[in-house]
């Protein structure tokens, strides 16, 4: 029986050059109006909020803060209620599996943004305390996935957090006087898709490399649940893949125009590495080096930096073991 083939847009240089100067102008304004009107410390006191990950109480945060999370609290029209919970069994089901592709392939994946690498560097959020931002990557990757999550409103109110947190990143980057322009909108649309997919298509990919038995029905409901993520987080809709085809197309097109060796996507890869080894017990520090070049190959490890350490195959199910998340 011959197969469908699926339909894929396609993702030019043109559309995604045009994104590139596009950050998210619902929650650009909100910190706007605070910084215009309240001044700078009031967006250092808002993202201390927002990077409080246990309290959601908006009711004592400005008027401008509080109607974006009114205006914004549901889900696209498209949003399928059955795939997203297929995507979020795929997840339970696999979740040491992905906690390990996430940290070792989805993380540094994104580094390879040579551009995109400048706004994580020059904000110090990710090398100036990784174990932290992998433990808040952790806290926030459970509970998108996860469906009491979405049944209390939590998972869209955690997911609006990070968009505004974005913003602020933004704000305070083209604020910096260290910006330049033909790196791009800092936090850009096609920057926040190719994260996107780092946390969606390459994941799939990851455990494929993994030899992780999976449907492709499983796959799709994943992409589809963290399509629906990518809207809640600000990404255009002309920029999440409708399917696993065009999630190739798009990560294809993002790492030709992107990807190169630079020296924020070598200082973040060490530091995550460093984070990681932190966790693994002495005898196997070279671990995470060791799986990280397994899942990028050598072209694309080479890039970052990442040592060249060999993983032998009967060391791949002790690296699944490696708590580089907690899920609680």
């Amino acid at each position: 029986m011959l197969q469908t083939v699926k339909p894929a847009r396609v993702f030019s240089d043109e559309l995604l050059t045009r994104y590139r100067q596009l950050g998210d102008a619902p929650a650009d304004a909100v910190i706007a109006a605070i910084g215009e009107q309240m001044g700078i410390g009031a967006v250092r006191t808002l993202m201390s909020w927002l990077g409080d990950t246990k309290n959601f109480d908006t009711s004592a945060q400005p008027e401008s803060v509080r109607q974006f999370f009114s205006d914004y609290h549901h889900l696209p029209d498209w949003a399928d209620s059955r795939r997203m919970e297929q995507g979020m069994r795929f997840f339970e089901k696999n979740t040491p599996a992905i906690a390990l592709t996430l940290g070792c392939y989805s993380l540094p994946y994104c580094y390879l943004g040579a551009d995109g690498a400048r706004v994580l560097w020059l904000s110090q959020r990710i090398h100036s305390d990784t174990r932290k931002r992998l433990e808040e990557t952790g806290d926030w990757i459970f509970s998108v996935t996860r469906k009491r999550n979405w049944e209390n409103g939590r998972a869209i109110q955690y997911s609006l957090k990070i968009r505004l947190m974005h913003a602020a990143i933004r704000w305070f980057t083209l604020h910096s006087g260290q910006w330049n322009t033909t790196w791009g909108y800092p936090v850009n649309q096609e920057d926040m898709a190719g994260t996107n997919g780092a946390f969606s298509y390459i994941v799939i990919r990851g455990l494929r490399k993994s030899g992780i038995a999976t449907t492709e029905a499983d796959e799709e409901a994943y992409l589809h649940h963290l399509n629906v993520v990518g809207y809640l987080l600000g990404v255009a809709e002309e920029l999440l893949p409708r399917n696993l085809r065009e999630a190739f197309h798009l990560d294809k097109a993002i790492a030709s125009r992107q990807f190169a060796a630079s020296e924020q996507g070598h200082g973040l890869t060490k530091s995550l590495l460093q984070a990681i080894e932190s966790l693994a017990p002495p005898t196997l520090r070279n671990l995470p080096a060791a799986q990280m070049r397994f899942f990028l190959g050598d072209e694309q490890a080479d890039l970052l930096g990442v040592p060249a350490v060999q993983l032998e195959k009967r060391l791949v199910e002790l690296a699944r073991s490696l708590p580089i998340f907690r899920f609680v």
